[in-house]
C-alpha cells in the first residue's frame, strides 16, 4: 500500500526511554521530544534511526572516583516489533542486509512510528552485524558504514515500507547526509530534484565536531553511490557531511540564534538560519508541576504557548513551593542512597549534569577552592552527573577529581556524583534541584535543552550567556542569573578565570542570600517567571517553525 509522509526525520540517535540505550546525549533527547510533539500535534511524520545493540555503556563509579564500564544489554523485542521488510545496502563492495524495528510513539493526537534500522540479522557477516553494535563506536570506516545504513538504508527502508512520497527528508545533524545520495540515484542525479525535499539541522558550533572523511576511505566504503560531482557537493579535499547536507537542502538551520550566527561564520557563503530548540513540556514536567499548571494555565497540555501568559500574582507562592519541595524530596531520597553526607531538603541545592566534555567546563565552579569555601559556607550542596566515554581520559579524570573533592571539601560544601546519568535521573534533577548550573565556553554551546527542562519545573538557571540562555535571559533577566558577559577575554584561561569569579560573585551576593531570605518571596517569583519561558522554549513551537520554514508537502 502506498503511503505518504509530511516529514521523515533522520537521526543517528533518539532518546525515548531510559531502558532503550539508543541515545548518547542532547541530540537524541531533542529527536525524541520533536517526535513527541509531532505525535501530539497530529503530524504525518516518521523517524528513522538506528537500533544500537549497546548504546552508551553502563558506568560504575568507585569511592576513589575511578570508573569501569560494561555493555548495556537490552532486547528490542521487549519494546517494539520487527517489521517484515528488509533492504540491502552496499558497504565496501559487498551487500549488507538491513532490517528494522518499529516503536509506536503515542501522542495526544496521533501515533508516530520510529523505525530502528538493524544489521544484527541472519545472513550478514559477523563484522557487518556489528555496524549497529555501538553508538559512535569504532573508527572512521565504521562511522561511514553506520552513516550508509542510516542515510541510504533509511530511504530504502521507507520505500520498502510503502512510503513513496515524503514531503521533507529532515537530517538531524550530518550523520544522515548520505540519504541525499539515494535521492540523487532515484531522481536521475539532478541536484535540483533533491534539494526542494531536504532540510538540515546542524548542532555543532566547532569544526572538529563535524564529520569529515578522506575521499579514499569514502570511495572504498560507499563505492558507486558517490556521484561524479561529489567534490562539488561535499568539499574539494575531503568529504564533509555538513557541506553535503547543506548543498542538497532547501533549508539549513542552527539550533539557537547565536548558533545560527556562529554556523554562518563557519561556513561562509552558505545560507544558515536558526530555529531555537525546545523541550517536550509533558515529558519533562514533574507530576506536581503538571497539577499546578492544570489549575493555573488551562490548556497548556495541548498548547504550551499558554505558559507565556502566566500571571505570576495569580499563582499562590505556597502552591509553587510545595510542588517544588515534593520533587526535591524525591531527589534527596535518591541522592542519599549514593552518599554518606546526608543531603538536606532545606539546603540550597545546585545541579550540574551533562556529557563530560572540555567545552562545557564542568569544573569551573572548582576553579578557586578557597573562594568556593567562602561562598558555600556550609549553605550549599552540589549534585553532579554525566557520562564519560570509556576511552576519554579527560572526562574520566574530571569525574575522578569531583568524587575526590566530595571528601576533601565535605566540611564546606556537600558534593555527590551520580553514576549512569539517564533520562530518569535527569527528571529527578531538573525538577528537584533549586539551581541549574551550566558553564560552557561562550560560543561553544549550540543550544542546550537541560536548562529549559529546569525552567519548566521552576528550577532557576545560573548559566553562561550562550546557546538558548542568551535568548531566555534577554526575554526575562528575572527568571535566573547569568555568568559573565558576551565580551571576549584575551585568552581561554583569562576567560575561565573571569567567568569563575563572576560565578562566585553571583552565588555569594545574589543566589545564596536570595534563597535563604525570609519567606523566599522573590525566589518563588523567579520560579514562576522561569516557568513562563517554556511558553516559547518548547518543541511544539519548534515543530511549528519547522512547518513554516523547513517542511514542505
Amino acid at each position: 500500500m502506498k503511503k505518504n509522509l509530511k516529514v521523515a526525520y533522520f537521526s543517528m540517535e533518539i532518546g525515548i526511554r531510559s531502558e532503550m540505550p539508543t541515545y548518547a546525549g542532547g541530540l537524541g533527547m531533542l529527536a525524541g521530544d520533536i517526535m513527541r510533539s509531532c505525535a501530539d500535534m497530529g503530524l504525518n511524520a516518521a523517524c528513522i534511526t538506528m537500533c544500537w545493540q549497546h548504546g552508551y555503556m553502563k558506568q560504575k563509579i568507585y569511592p576513589d572516583g575511578s570508573q569501569s564500564y560494561a555493555d548495556r544489554q537490552w532486547n528490542p523485542a521487549d519494546f517494539m516489533k520487527r517489521v517484515d521488510e528488509t533492504i540491502t545496502v552496499t558497504v565496501e563492495g559487498r551487500d549488507v542486509k538491513v532490517g528494522a524495528w518499529m516503536y509506536e510513539l503515542e501522542g495526544m493526537e496521533k501515533t508516530v512510528p520510529v523505525f530502528f534500522l538493524d544489521t544484527n540479522i541472519e545472513g550478514n557477516q559477523p563484522g557487518d552485524r556489528e555496524i549497529t553494535k555501538y553508538l559512535y563506536g569504532g573508527d572512521g570506516a565504521m562511522r561511514l558504514k553506520q552513516e550508509v545504513v542510516l542515510g541510504i538504508g533509511g530511504v530504502r527502508m521507507l520505500r520498502a515500507l510503502g512510503y513513496e512520497h515524503v514531503g521533507t527528508y529532515h537530517m538531524n545533524e550530518g550523520h544522515a547526509a548520505l540519504l541525499t545520495l539515494e535521492l540523487l540515484r532515484e531522481r536521475g542525479y539532478e541536484d535540483s530534484a533533491v534539494r526542494p525535499n531536504c532540510a538540515f539541522t546542524t548542532h555543532t558550533p566547532v569544526k572538529a565536531g563535524h564529520d569529515v572523511f578522506d575521499y579514499g576511505l569514502a570511495h572504498y566504503v560507499v563505492g558507486d553511490m558517490l556521484p561524479w560531482h561529489i567534490q562539488k557537493l561535499a568539499g574539494q579535499d575531503s568529504l564533509s557531511m555538513t557541506l553535503l547536507a547543506i548543498h542538497l537542502s532547501r533549508y539549513t538551520h542552527g539550533v539557537s540564534k547565536i548558533h545560527g550566527e556562529v554556523s554562518q561564520a563557519m561556513f561562509p557563503g552558505e545560507t544558515i538560519d536558526h530555529i531555537t530548540n525546545g523541550v517536550h513540556h509533558l515529558t519533562w514536567s514533574s507530576p506536581e508541576i503538571k497539577e499546578l499548571l492544570d489549575k493555573h494555565a488551562p490548556g497548556w497540555r495541548g498548547d504550551p504557548s499558554v505558559l507565556s501568559d502566566l500571571k505570576c500574582d495569580d499563582i499562590p507562592d505556597k502552591e509553587v513551593w510545595d510542588a517544588h519541595q515534593a520533587a526535591k524530596k524525591r531527589l534527596m531520597e535518591e541522592v542519599n542512597k549514593h552518599t554518606a553526607f546526608d543531603f538536606d531538603m532545606d539546603m540550597l541545592t545546585i545541579a550540574s549534569a551533562r556529557r563530560v566534555v572540555p567545552y562545557k567546563r564542568p569544573e569551573l565552579i572548582y576553579n578557586n577552592l578557597e573562594r568556593l569555601k567562602e561562598v558555600a559556607h556550609g549553605q550549599v550542596q552540589i549534585i553532579h552527573a554525566g557520562n564519560a566515554h570509556p576511552s576519554d581520559v579527560f572526562s574520566q579524570g574530571v569525574i575522578q577529581r569531583m568524587v575526590q573533592r566530595s571528601s576533601s571539601l565535605k566540611d564546606h560544601v556537600k558534593i555527590v556524583y551520580l553514576e549512569n546519568y539517564n533520562p530518569d535521573i535527569a527528571r529527578l534533577l531538573i525538577s528537584g534541584a533549586d539551581v541549574w548550573l551550566n558553564t560552557p565556553t561562550r560560543l561553544h554551546e549550540a543550544s542546550g535543552t537541560s536548562g529549559m527542562k529546569a525552567c519548566l519545573n521552576g528550577v532557576l538557571n545560573l548559566s553562561t550567556l550562550d546557546g538558548w540562555w542568551i535568548e531566555g535571559y534577554s526575554m526575562d533577566p528575572e527568571s535566573g542569573w547569568r555568568i559573565g558577559s558576551m565580551a571576549s577575554a584575551a585568552d581561554v584561561e583569562t576567560h575561565r578565570a573571569v567567568d569563575a569569579e563572576d560565578l562566585y560573585t553571583q552565588l555569594q551576593y545574589e543566589v545564596v542570600p536570595e534563597y535563604y531570605y525570609k519567606d523566599r518571596t522573590r525566589w518563588i517569583r523567579r520560579m514562576k517567571r522561569a516557568i513562563r519561558l517554556v511558553g516559547f522554549f518548547n518543541t511544539h513551537r519548534c515543530v511549528k517553525e519547522y512547518m513554516e520554514k523547513a517542511w514542505v508537502e
